[in-house]
């Protein structure tokens, strides 16, 4: 495969901003790898009365995620051990970004999130950080200026999800140049004229979304387009630098004033320009001035990035619902499917079902409110793909939408982001457990009937049990047991009612 070096191009005007990453100098980590036999007592452990199937393709995600763990290699700038992509020796940008999300459920094991650090060890002078990181040498697989070299930026989004399980602001402090240099980076040399971003199949994630005119590569095309998914990203991106700067001191840095001022406007030509109000979606722009009329699970970074306005949400959400579009046997494919290029076997990003995009739209949907709805989708993929697991042993790297199946194609062992379906998609849309690890507060909302919870459950630095007794309506008040090392505060949502209840303390 061609490789390609750090900082080894022509054309650089260096990054005052990088010169404070300080993942640049870090030496190589030099710990051993945990074995899972050794660790498996560290995780949480879930527990759902009955549902034997899913506990152990939760276990066997967490055994193959253990397996493709990598050493650090400081000649091939590698700084901390980490967690492969699972596909080809390299390691990826936007896997590896939704893989350390289930990751944060085992750091009392391995530090997952430090999988990132390779990144930020990889940053140009001038901000730029491959999409695709050479393990076995020190290289790079896209020169700089390369239409898929890069993205898609969700790091930042990633980095937050940790803070809130975890608390920890030291490491915001750390990450926080790299990701600003980065965005800078790309507001630089990944937009036209008016500020909107453009990227590529293999730039975007979805390497084949048939989103273009027919004379573009599908693959490595930026088709002269406006993309919608790339400019929604750019103000989640945005949104979170702007709350991190405000956490660590850093809230009157001039570039906040930049990234603010990009916000509002990204958020306005987004829902002037990429809007279709007969549609109720947002779309890609192509050259002629024409919307795409492609329905992709991407527009759906609208929900997390919090830019709907709210006479527009309750349609815009309704695709989601519809089974001629979102609502397929297997949720949510990423293609609509009254598309005619849609696929029932899912053909990569022409309909499969990807663990990714699903939890994207879930923190989108938790985000705006639309609970009950997220926690049938969640049902539903969680269903599909354990079902799976017990016919064929394995979880795969996407799935069909029409049918309990693998995608075609698709990996198997890809763990790998699929890990999220049976880890987090469990934890927080099934079984409705959200954390707030700086309030030190976890929100849970209770819709399963059997006894189910978690033990071990990490909320900071501390270790909560969680555990609801078996109820025959969904309006029958929840028997809770909780036990914690300090006092939290856990509010129960069911039925229609809240209520608040504080931790009993370990004897």
């Amino acid at each position: 495969m061609p490789s390609f070096q750090m900082n080894q191009d022509l054309t650089y005007e260096a990054s005052p901003i990088v010169k404070k990453n300080v993942f640049l100098s870090m030496p190589a980590e030099d710990k051993a790898l945990p074995k899972y036999e050794e660790i498996a007592h560290l995780l949480p452990s879930p527990i759902w009365h009955g549902r034997d199937d899913v506990l152990a393709c939760y276990n066997f995600a967490w055994r193959t995620a253990f397996a493709n763990l990598r050493q650090a290699n400081g000649e091939f700038h590698f700084v901390s051990n980490f967690i492969d992509t699972a596909f080809n020796g390299y390691l990826f940008m936007w896997d590896s970004s939704f893989i350390v999300m289930f990751g944060k459920y085992g750091a009392r094991a391995f530090n997952f999130q430090k999988t990132l650090d390779n990144f930020y060890s990889h940053q140009h002078k001038d901000g730029f950080i491959c999409r695709e990181l050479c393990e076995h040498r020190a290289s790079e697989h896209f020169s700089r200026h390369d239409p898929s070299s890069t993205g898609p930026n969700i790091l930042g989004w990633s980095e937050w999800e940790y803070y809130s399980q975890t608390g920890d602001v030291e490491r915001l402090e750390k990450i926080f140049d790299p990701l600003l240099a980065y965005h800078l980076w790309l507001k630089e040399f990944r937009t036209w004229r008016d500020g909107t971003y453009w990227s590529t199949g293999w730039g975007c994630g979805m390497d084949n979304m048939p989103r273009f005119e027919s004379s573009y590569n599908v693959a490595f095309s930026h088709g002269h387009m406006v993309w919608a998914d790339a400019c929604i990203q750019q103000v989640l991106s945005a949104k979170i630098l702007i709350q991190i700067a405000d956490i660590i001191g850093r809230a009157d840095d001039e570039q906040i004033a930049v990234l603010k001022e990009e916000v509002k406007h990204l958020t306005s030509v987004i829902n002037e320009t990429l809007w279709h109000d007969g549609d109720a979606f947002y779309y890609d722009l192509w050259k002629n001035g024409e919307l795409n009329k492609v329905k992709s699970v991407g527009a759906y970074w609208a929900l997390l990035a919090d830019i709907i306005p709210p006479e527009r949400l309750a349609r815009f959400v309704a695709h989601l619902d519809n089974e001629n579009e979102f609502k397929r046997p297997c949720r949510i494919p990423s293609l609509s499917a009254d598309n005619p290029d849609y696929s029932p076997l899912g053909r990569y990003w022409k309909g499969s079902v990807w663990a990714p995009t699903n939890y994207m739209v879930l923190k989108g949907l938790e985000k705006n409110g639309y609970h009950a709805l997220a926690h049938d989708i969640a049902r539903n993929c969680l269903e599909n793909v354990v079902t799976v697991f017990q016919n064929d042993g394995t979880i795969y790297e996407n799935y069909m939408p029409e049918s309990a199946s693998k995608g075609a194609p698709a990996k198997p062992n890809f763990i790998g982001w699929s890990g999220l379906f049976p880890i987090n998609i469990l934890f927080e849309y099934v079984f409705g457990i959200h954390p707030n690890a700086r309030e030190k507060k976890i929100v849970w909302d209770i819709r399963l009937l059997e006894e189910h919870g978690v033990k071990n459950y990490p909320l900071g630095d501390l270790s909560v049990d969680l555990v609801c007794g078996g109820r025959t309506s969904e309006n029958d008040e929840p028997i809770i047991t909780a036990l914690c090392e300090k006092p939290i505060e856990i509010e129960i949502r069911y039925g229609d009612k809240v209520k608040t209840i504080r931790a009993t303390a370990r004897g």
